[in-house]
């Protein structure tokens, strides 16, 4: 039953996407009149199904801070009241390009995602928390046999924030990209030739039970595969999946220190954790303990929360966030100098994030947003500009 998920409410956690938002409160008058309310966003079909496909904006607005929806001009409509059970919200639905054409339609400032879905209209609703978004890991959910997708952005006074994301699940293939003021675009989301594919067959030759990822309808259409964190969370992946790497980090900075430079143009910002028993602590450079991590478990690590948990502040979540990289990637036994943002470093135990490892190999550029902070050392599937003429969304072929 829809009313037993957990409403997953906007803001997202995407990282640049908070910069962006942060960085619109301080941002001078002059740069705020540099972004229009709305901006062009061009959708292209070159999927090659000949479903109709559904758009939706849907966000927390920048301007009042209400949970909403836009229509195809970026009107902004704020979401009614919802209720105990969910009731449905408003068919918030814009009529997406057919196969092989382009549409344009208009995007407001906000925060929040842009999905679409092939062949039928995804349901939301609402409860009195907010929001209730397709969460397919509950096999109740009544989205869980619709093919679909989205991305994630920010639009502020300080630019456009765009990205593909695959931290909850990989599905239909989809590339971003923005076009700058001088006319220059960039993009990025594209697989290389076959990598759709290609990631299914690969999390399903990888042992150890991560084939449990993959999802399929009835009729046989491969629709996604979920991410760890969701496959654990549903039973798809075993719980233990990580403790052998864990054990080995754990063992390992009993006896050495595991120094962390969290920041790139802070390099004199050091911390250095040394393991006590179940607990990692972390000591500044005269030596006061200023954090403390208890030994994660695999979810912690595969969502980067719980016992490795991020806040936005200047010293346990930027280490944390180090952190999570490393088990994702792997690199922790191999670098006691972190973050490590070498890729050619990456999964390279045969423990490992192997649905991060999959999708980062089939990206054209090997960049991917494959768990929650991905972008450390820049290895996200982020577009970004200051003053954005025009977003794209392009549906890719799933051949």
């Amino acid at each position: 039953m829809l009313e037993r998920l957990k409403p997953r409410l906007l803001p997202l956690t995407m990282a640049a996407a908070l910069l962006g938002s942060l960085l619109a409160f301080a941002a001078p008058s002059s740069a705020r009149a540099a972004v229009p309310e709305t901006i062009p966003l061009k959708l292209a079909n070159n999927s090659g199904l000949g479903q109709p496909v559904y758009v939706y904006t849907i966000g927390t607005s920048l301007t009042t801070g209400q949970q909403g929806w836009a229509d195809a001009n970026g009107t902004f409509h704020a979401w009614p009241a919802g209720g105990i059970p969910p009731v449905p919200a408003p068919d918030a639905s814009i009529p997406g390009p057919a196969a092989g054409q382009t549409k344009t339609i208009r995007i407001p400032k906000l925060s929040g995602r842009i999905y679409f879905s092939y062949g039928q209209k995804l349901v939301f609703k609402l409860t009195t928390g907010g929001l209730v978004q397709p969460a397919v890991q509950n096999p109740s959910d009544p989205n869980r046999d619709i093919l679909f997708n989205w991305s994630e952005y920010t639009l502020n006074d300080s630019g456009l924030w765009l990205n593909s994301t695959q931290v909850d699940m990989f599905s239909a293939p989809y590339a971003v990209g923005v076009q700058r003021a001088d006319g220059s675009t960039v993009n990025t989301g594209h697989l290389k030739s076959g990598g759709y594919n290609a990631v299914f067959s690969a999390l399903r030759a990888q042992s150890g039970g991560w084939a449990g990822l993959v999802q399929t309808r009835s009729d046989g259409t491969v629709l996604r595969a979920l991410s760890p964190g969701h496959g654990m969370e549903s039973g798809a992946l075993p719980a233990a999946v990580l403790d052998n790497y864990i054990n080995r980090v754990w063992q390992k900075y009993a006896t050495a220190t595991l120094t962390v430079t969290p920041f790139a143009d802070q390099p004199a910002t050091k911390y250095y954790g040394r393991v006590s028993g179940n607990v990692m602590n972390f000591t500044n450079g005269a030596g006061a303990v200023v954090t403390t991590f208890q030994k994660p478990d695999a979810d912690s690590v595969f969502g980067c929360h719980k016992l490795l948990d991020a806040p936005n502040d200047a010293v346990r979540g930027p280490i944390s966030r180090t952190l999570c990289a490393g088990f994702n990637r792997s690199t922790l036994l191999v670098n006691a100098n972190q973050p490590d943002t070498s890729a050619a470093n990456f999964y390279q135990d045969s423990v490992t994030n192997h649905y991060a490892r999959t999708i980062h190999g089939q990206m054209a550029d090997g960049k991917a947003y494959a768990f929650a902070f991905d972008d450390v050392g820049q290895h996200e599937s982020l577009v970004h500009d200051g003053s954005p003429q025009q977003a794209y969304l392009t549906l890719d072929p799933f051949s």
